[in-house]
């Protein structure tokens, strides 16, 4: 394996793994106000991911980062081509992060209301927005010779980019139920659990569609690969898991669809990094836009020292704060 491939590789996994990480906070920020029933159980909601979500986020940061590293050509050709996507993108993150922040700062229920919509609206928009952007690298976007983006903003929304978005959006919603089900109790618990039941089926039928559609737009034969059926036989596992009351591997099942559903845009794109709608000789490609092999090597020595240690650090953090919560304790206490 070459440092190119590597670093194709690793952004994969980043990508990968902010997915699952954020999936579920997306999923429980779209939620909270279905499950949580009054505002002590929506406080329960909310600080399942609360010492979680801000963490989870900056792997979107490294995501971005790593791609301006190692692939500059890429990251040039899909951030100028996508800037109106990317500042709607930057708004939704804002008003989403945001709002865990100042929901509670004043004591009102019109005030919590319009913080509780923007927490929901932001989480439904930000991977709906990431999953239009995945989408289109593997469906193609018109691409010049130079590495231009020659398209407008309205060119991004094709049939498989929005059909990418919505899946996403779909696993990030059972990904969040089967979460606040594993760590809640009393109520929250039950509600979370029924609607990862009605969630998680629906959910299996999308994916099956977008996997079914990604190996069709890929062209790699007629069998998909072991991936995209991962994505698939995961989703319908969390179905029955969660009917038998096993939130913990149902939400290990919701962790692995949406890891495999994300990592199939990847293999399926991999040698490419965006496909060009105007000839296919203007695809990029890990070769054509990567860095040079100093600064690839240079970059790989930082990433062996650093990422064990924010690993490390992820795991104890989710190890600290892994107790149950119920809606009890957000309520106020009775005196006399």
């Amino acid at each position: 394996m070459t440092l190119v491939e590597f670093w194709f590789m690793l952004i994969a996994v980043v990508w990968t793994g902010f997915f699952v990480l954020e999936g579920f906070d997306f999923g429980v920020g779209m939620l909270h106000g279905v499950l949580g029933g009054d505002e002590a159980g929506r406080r329960a909601a909310i600080n399942t991911i609360g010492p979680l979500w801000d963490g989870n986020e900056v792997w979107l940061i490294v995501a971005g980062a790593a791609m301006f590293a190692a692939f500059p050509g890429w990251y040039a050709t899909m951030f100028s081509g996508l800037y109106l996507a990317l500042v709607l993108l930057l708004g939704a993150l804002m008003a989403r992060g945001i709002s865990f922040e100042y929901r509670g700062k004043h004591d009102s229920a019109a005030w919590r209301r319009t913080w509780d919509g923007l927490m929901t609206g932001g989480s439904l928009v930000v991977p709906l927005l990431i999953g239009v952007a995945l989408g289109d690298l593997l469906h193609g976007l018109p691409i010049d010779a130079s590495g231009e983006y020659t398209g407008s903003f309205w060119t991004l929304l094709q049939p498989y980019g929005l059909f990418t978005g919505i899946t996403l959006v779909a696993i990030c919603v059972t990904h969040g139920a089967t979460f606040i089900a594993l760590k809640t109790e009393g109520e929250i618990h039950e509600r979370a659990l029924a609607l990862a039941r009605r969630a998680a089926p629906v959910t299996g039928l999308v994916v099956l569609g977008f996997v079914v559609w990604t190996h069709a737009i890929a062209g790699k034969g007629f069998l998909p690969n072991p991936v995209e059926i991962a994505a698939v036989l995961a989703v319908f596992a969390a179905a029955w898991l969660t009917r038998e009351d096993r939130e913990g591997w149902a939400f290990t099942a919701t962790t692995i669809a949406m890891a495999a559903a994300t990592a199939s845009i990847f293999t399926e794109l991999y040698p490419r990094v965006m496909v060009s709608s105007t000839n296919p000789a203007f695809d990029l490609t890990i070769h054509n836009t990567a860095s040079g092999s100093y600064a690839l090597k240079v970059m790989t020595i930082v990433v062996a020292i650093f990422l064990p240690v924010v690993l490390a650090y992820t795991a104890w953090t989710y190890y600290v704060f892994r107790r149950r919560l119920t809606s009890g304790e957000f309520r106020p206490k009775q005196t006399g």
